[in-house]
């Protein structure tokens, strides 16, 4: 393979109904995020308003992993489950399900796939020597990829020393694998022709290949 901000509160009506599975179960609950911001959440607990930050549990015994301007990872009886902007969820209140996505190897030796970058479709390729997503100018103006607060640095590639602009992509999908806030790199020139999924995404997921076939599993 070739090598190579501002907490915005963001304001969401996401239910999420968690009931016990036998009588001696954790006991029915009804959670809804109705702010997000860095390292805090607010909460609606069965009717209550709680104010949690990263570590702490409200009276009822749910707790805040987690929480970014995105997404809010929130734990009720060792039970975890992660609430994102794009998330509807209700039913059973339990952990989320490892997905694992196969990437065949081309004719090139190549792991080539289909992704999203903001939920625009691009074409990947898988990278482990990259230590950072990147992207060609071209790629990230089709993305809408913002470069006015970015910063400039110096890369040395295969066409010799240019520059390159480091930004953080706000969601990289794979199949139902899903990042936010990915560190990437835009390429001047037309360097590389396809998404290079570095490290920055990779270290999200376990790797496996066997076989000609590549296997990327998320992590819990």
């Amino acid at each position: 393979m070739r090598k190579s901000v501002l907490s915005l509160i963001v304001f969401l009506l996401w239910p999420l109904w968690v009931q016990a599975e036998s009588g001696d179960g954790p006991p029915e609950i009804e959670i809804e995020v109705v702010g997000l911001f860095a390292d805090a959440a607010v909460l609606n607990i069965d009717g209550r308003r709680a104010l949690l930050k990263a570590g702490e549990e409200s009276d009822e015994g749910v707790k805040l992993i987690s929480a970014t301007s995105r997404e809010a990872v929130v734990e009720y009886h060792q039970r975890s489950m992660t609430l994102d902007l794009s998330d509807r969820v209700g039913g059973i209140f339990e952990a989320p399900k490892r997905t694992t996505v196969s990437i065949p190897r081309n004719d090139q030796g190549q792991y080539l796939t289909q992704g999203s970058v903001n939920d625009r479709p691009v074409q990947m390729l898988v990278d482990t020597g990259a230590s950072i997503v990147a992207m060609n100018m071209a790629t990230a103006r089709e993305l809408g990829v913002d470069l006015s607060g970015a910063s400039l640095m110096r890369t040395t590639t295969a066409g010799g020393v240019g520059r390159c602009w480091k930004v953080v992509l706000g969601r990289v999908q794979l199949g139902d694998i899903r990042v936010h806030n990915v560190p990437a790199a835009v390429l001047e020139g037309r360097y590389p022709e396809y998404i290079l999924l570095g490290m920055t995404f990779l270290t999200n997921v376990e790797i496996t290949e066997k076989a000609g076939l590549l296997m990327l599993t998320s992590k819990l």
